[in-house]
């Protein structure tokens, strides 16, 4: 149940579904390294003072692929819309010669999302939340590869995180020194 290699967690999902409270839970629980592409591209709109599409994904595999080249497992979190973006984070994982799981965090209460889009505030300085609008709107492409859903509507972060160990773990896919962890979620007894 061990793994001695780095692990690649592909975190998906619109704004507000509690990808990112999870991402940063999961980060903690399995001593990860943990890339949020909003960090990156609000620190590249800051320093470069430019409009930012793609450039913050293209800095984000380089980041991953030197961590996972030193043996460092990582969780990246993005909203990952597109096939393209999606494909591109397993091709890092194939390069750095790293296993790797897609996970999608969703939150299929249109009202409960809703609230947490339009009562959320900003946690990095600077960066301007998108509305309820925009992440409704917003191009998010059908998958066409297997991943874990994770659907958070309804349930703690803490819920959600149990429901996401015991996942991972019926997978075989945690890191080494870890499988402690997800005996505990599915016993609901996490640190």
């Amino acid at each position: 149940m061990t793994h001695e290699a780095p692990f690649l967690y592909i975190f998906s999902g619109l704004p507000g579904s509690g990808k990112t409270s999870l991402a940063l839970r999961t980060a903690k629980h399995l001593r990860c390294t943990y890339l949020r592409i909003d960090t990156i591209e609000q620190g590249l709109r800051e320093l470069l003072s430019a409009n930012v599409e793609g450039e913050g994904y293209r800095l984000a595999y380089r980041i991953t692929s030197d961590n996972l080249r030193v043996g460092s497992s990582v969780i990246a979190d993005s909203c990952n819309p597109l096939e393209l973006t999606r494909r591109e984070w397993e091709q890092v994982a194939q390069e750095t010669e790293v296993r790797h799981i897609n996970i999608e965090v969703i939150c299929s209460d249109i009202h409960e999302h809703r609230r947490r889009v339009d009562n959320r505030a900003p946690d990095i300085p600077g960066m301007k939340l998108p509305t309820w609008d925009e992440v409704e709107h917003r191009a998010y492409e059908p998958w066409t590869v297997e991943r874990i859903v994770i659907d958070t509507a309804d349930k703690s972060v803490e819920e959600s995180i149990n429901e996401l160990l015991f996942e991972l773990l019926r997978l075989d896919a945690q890191p080494c020194g870890q499988p402690d962890l997800a005996h505990k979620a599915t016993q609901g007894r996490l640190p």
